[in-house]
């Protein structure tokens, strides 16, 4: 009788998700069936809906909801906190394989080249969510004592910082944060939030409704010069055959338009201003310069040669985000991303046997999640063809119990489905005794210990 086609998957967030649903709708899966282990760094799944949402964004964390069905699945194991390559390497995970699909995403900030980017005060967005999403890697303090902030960038990221930084503690706190964010929030002096973009409204990458959702706080007032709302045939155009991109216009249009209010925290949306220098004394921010620009009649910018210093104390980039090299693996400098082929990963114009990505690491970090389905879909599309065309590599030991052996006996704790069943209840349980949903456990070693059976042995 045939056996199951054995699949690793690194990389245990929507995109590696979507890949283990995707090939358990395939053919494949009712013969001869296939048989899945999702491997992650953190004790916990899911990626960044965990650990990249905002915490006052729930609806988005009802994404996971779906991921649980897929994970529920017999087929699938779950092998948290496992490093690659550190604990597993790509030869060792070939070793148990027919076929590898990784899905490692992208959690670091891109570059900003300006002079002063490097100074005291000077944050990449990224880092500041690991912080108030309880990343355990992170530390555990964030410094919150500039009154007056810069965020560079008006993507959802941008927006996210910009609430996070503009809202009080205490409209937070019915949220998952951990009581260090909490803490930390409590203790911010930051009563000016300036968002900076270097193109104008139409070019904006909001989503309407993140856009809007700024303007609920009682604590944030909203502001947005009349002078930024400029328009040229580009951005018409892109008004006329973008509903979103129309309807972020007309939300900033009524914003510009109207008087301004007495909520305490001010927060700034600026346009047509492109950053050129982080400004500094004694080795910290002391403020922004930039660049007035203008419409050049596509939709881009050109700049004036007119520049203007902002009194800012603290600069945050979010101008994307970027993947993390995988050993052994091709990777595009550039892009950030490991060069492929409908998701066959290439080297020196060869497919690599039995090796494809997925998600941002495939694609970079843009797109929503349905990009992120239709990524799966393709890539294990090419898995299937090439299990039937003959083209996977044969492991040489494809047991199911040959990885776990394996990771016992070189000493991984790992976690597991069952253990994310535990974690989440203790979360629960920590959150019930404050009236709250959930408390996220930060700590590694606690979420492990959390994960445990109660008879402690490894493999939680």
């Amino acid at each position: 009788m045939p056996r199951p086609i054995r699949v690793a998957i690194v990389g245990a967030g929507p995109a590696g998700i979507y890949a283990a649903d995707a090939l358990m709708k395939s053919d494949v899966a009712q013969d001869p069936g296939v048989s899945i282990d999702l491997y992650e760094r953190m004790p916990a799944p899911f990626g960044l809906i965990r650990y990249g949402v905002a915490p006052d964004h729930p609806r988005i964390k009802g994404i996971i909801t779906a991921l649980h069905q897929v994970l529920d699945k017999p087929q699938i194991r779950l092998f948290g906190n496992v490093d690659y390559p550190g604990d597993i390497s790509l030869d060792e995970l070939h070793q148990f394989y027919d076929a590898l699909i990784f899905s490692t995403g992208a959690d670091a900030d891109r570059d900003l080249t300006v002079p002063g980017i490097e100074l005291d005060g000077s944050y990449g967005a990224a880092d500041f969510v690991s912080w108030y999403d309880g990343h355990p890697d992170v530390p555990r303090d964030w410094p919150l004592d500039a009154e007056k902030v810069a965020v560079l960038g008006v993507g959802n990221v941008a927006l996210d910082v910009a609430r996070i930084l503009a809202k009080t503690a205490d409209e937070l706190l019915p949220t998952e944060i951990p009581a260090n964010v909490y803490q930390g929030l409590a203790a911010n002096k930051a009563v000016e939030v300036h968002v900076f973009g270097r193109r104008g409204p139409a070019q904006a990458k909001f989503s309407p409704m993140e856009l809007r959702e700024l303007d609920h706080s009682p604590n944030i007032e909203v502001i947005v010069d009349p002078e930024d709302i400029d328009y040229d045939d580009g951005s018409i155009a892109t008004r006329r055959g973008n509903k979103q991109a129309d309807m972020v216009a007309s939300t900033l249009e009524n914003w510009a338009i109207r008087d301004i209010g007495d909520r305490p925290h001010k927060l700034f949306l600026h346009f047509f201003e492109s950053p050129v220098e982080v400004l500094g004394e004694d080795g910290r921010v002391v403020g922004l310069r930039t660049e007035r620009t203008e419409l050049d009649g596509t939709g881009n910018v050109k700049g004036t040669g007119r520049f203007r210093d902002w009194d800012v104390q603290a600069a945050y980039r979010a101008v994307g985000y970027r993947s993390a090299e995988l050993p052994k693996l091709p990777f595009d400098t550039l892009s950030g991303t490991v060069p492929h082929e409908a998701g066959r990963v290439v080297e020196n114009d060869t497919h690599l046997p039995s090796t494809y990505v997925t998600g941002w690491i495939k694609r970079g970090p843009v797109g929503l999640i349905g990009h992120t389905k239709g990524d799966a879909n393709e890539t294990v599309a090419c898995l299937v063809d090439d299990f039937k065309g003959g083209r996977l590599r044969t492991p040489e030991a494809p047991a199911e119990d040959a990885v776990t052996a394996f990771l016992e006996g070189r000493g991984v704790r790992y976690t597991t489905w069952e253990g994310w069943h535990r974690l989440d209840a203790h979360e629960r349980a920590l959150g019930e005794r404050e009236g709250r949903e959930r408390i996220k456990v930060v700590e590694r070693e606690e979420m492990l210990r959390a994960s445990e059976p109660q008879d402690g042995h490894a493999g939680a």
